[in-house]
Parts: structure tokens; C-alpha cells; sequence
């Protein structure tokens, strides 16, 4: 999978690509990561890409030219066809879905914003999607590019250790990931559930389930609204609540 990136800190994005997940994936050519910079095809000694809001107001917008002649390299840096995706606050929520489709793309650009924003014309014209990874505002789309980065790259085959480790990630499956414990089994802070030491699979399999369960009830109950539970998972999830009856988090519920 190719990924290029229009920013203003082509530097920051390179950085993000060389750890962890992401940096094995673009070692092992999983991930093909390119940054570019639009002060680089701005014109005039100063290279501006910016200029003040038409209607007055505070904060710079960025040009259209800069951008438009970017996003035209970029598109022609490889033969397969790349949608731009705007990280915006007002776009789409990311979720785990939305990353699973992104993921299984060949190739996208991510246009990052600065300032107050982009001229919103070039945004209609050049931008097919505007995605977001939350309701905040952050200083440019970097940040935002970096969790997508993320989140993809360790969805390219090969990139984890254990690919069961994506299977098993909350919301994989619409709910959160159950607890994960390790040595010392004896803790000050207590012990590991005697089930994961049991050496049961069975056992242990149910137990982690209606964890899953029961913490997407307790933490997040919205994410269970649209799922239909099958009767193992009712039975397992009306048990969890009946252990947890008189929580301090039940109240919410």
C-alpha cells in the first residue's frame, strides 16, 4: 500500500513512518510512505502558501495553487489511481470499519490543513472524502495523518507479529478488547484471574468474551445497540451483569 502525504512538515510525517508498527511496515515494503511539501511548488521568493480570510476574521487560509500543483504531483507519482482524503474535524468519524476499508485501498493521498484552513474551493474540487478523528480541533492535519498511518499500517498484512493481534483489538468485532494480564502472577496489586492460569482454553476463551462484553456494556453501551447478540452472548452478558450489580458505573445505565 502507497501513502502520500501534502503537508506543511513533510519532516514530522517521515518521523512518524520510522517506529513500531508503522516503521516494520515500511521496512518490510509493506507501506510506501511519501511526504510533500507545497511550499515547494509555491511561487514568489518567499514561497507563500497562505493568505488572509476573505471577509476578514483571524487565522491565514492556504492557497489553492500550492495545493492544487502538490496534489497533481503527488497523483503522478504512481500509475494507481489515489483518493484525496481532507483530515478535517468536519469530516466522517474514523472508526475501526472506516480503517478496515482504508486498509484494503492499494494506494491514498492525505491532505493535511494548517491555519485557519484551505480554501474551500480547492476542497470541492480536488478532495473526495474529509475524514476526522474526533470532535477537537488540532493545530494542522499531521497528527491526524500519523493515527491514520497507524491504524492502517498495522492492518497490512505482515506487519504484525501475530495476526491475531488485529483479530482480537477492540471494535474488531464491535466491541472492546477484554483485560490482558502477564507475570508475576501474585501481584501487590492483586492476582491474575485464576482462569488464565488454569490452562483451560475453553475456560479462558468464554471468561475473555464476557469481559469483551461486559466492558462494552459498562463503558460503552452505544456500541452494543446495533449488534444482535446470539444467545451465548446474551447468556454471557446478563451473567456479567448480575456479578456487577450495584457497580458505580452501572448507574449510567
Amino acid at each position: 500500500m502507497r501513502v502520500d502525504v501534502v503537508t506543511l512538515f513533510p519532516e514530522f510525517v517521515r518521523q512518524c513512518a520510522g517506529f513500531g508498527v508503522v516503521g516494520r511496515a515500511v521496512e518490510r515494503g509493506l507501506l510506501e510512505l511519501e511526504a510533500w511539501n507545497p511550499r515547494d511548488r509555491a511561487e514568489g521568493g518567499y514561497r507563500r502558501v497562505d493568505d488572509t480570510a476573505c471577509g476578514g476574521g483571524p487565522g491565514m487560509v492556504l492557497l489553492i495553487e500550492p495545493l492544487r500543483k502538490t496534489l497533481a504531483a503527488a497523483r503522478q507519482a504512481a500509475a494507481t489511481p489515489a483518493p484525496v482524503i481532507f483530515l478535517s474535524p468536519q469530516g466522517r468519524r474514523l472508526n475501526q470499519d472506516k480503517v478496515r476499508q482504508l486498509a484494503a485501498l492499494p494506494r491514498m493521498i492525505l491532505l493535511c490543513g494548517r491555519y485557519e484552513g484551505i480554501d474551500q474551493r480547492l476542497i470541492e474540487h480536488e478532495v473526495d472524502e474529509e475524514l476526522s478523528i474526533g470532535d477537537y480541533v488540532l493545530s494542522g492535519g499531521e497528527l491526524a495523518a500519523a493515527v491514520v498511518i497507524d491504524a492502517i499500517g498495522r492492518l497490512q498484512e505482515g506487519a504484525l507479529g501475530d495476526a491475531e493481534s488485529a483479530a482480537q483489538d477492540s471494535f474488531s468485532d464491535g466491541l472492546l478488547d477484554c483485560p490482558h494480564y502477564t507475570r508475576p502472577v501474585v501481584h501487590e496489586f492483586g492476582a491474575v484471574p485464576a482462569v488464565l492460569v488454569s490452562g483451560d482454553h475453553a475456560a479462558i476463551k468464554r471468561w475473555r468474551r464476557q469481559q469483551s462484553l461486559g466492558r462494552t456494556w459498562l463503558r460503552r453501551p452505544e456500541l452494543l445497540e446495533p449488534l444482535l447478540l446470539n444467545a451465548d452472548d446474551q447468556r454471557l452478558l446478563d451473567e456479567f451483569k448480575l456479578e456487577h450489580k450495584g457497580h458505580p458505573h452501572e448507574q449510567d445505565h
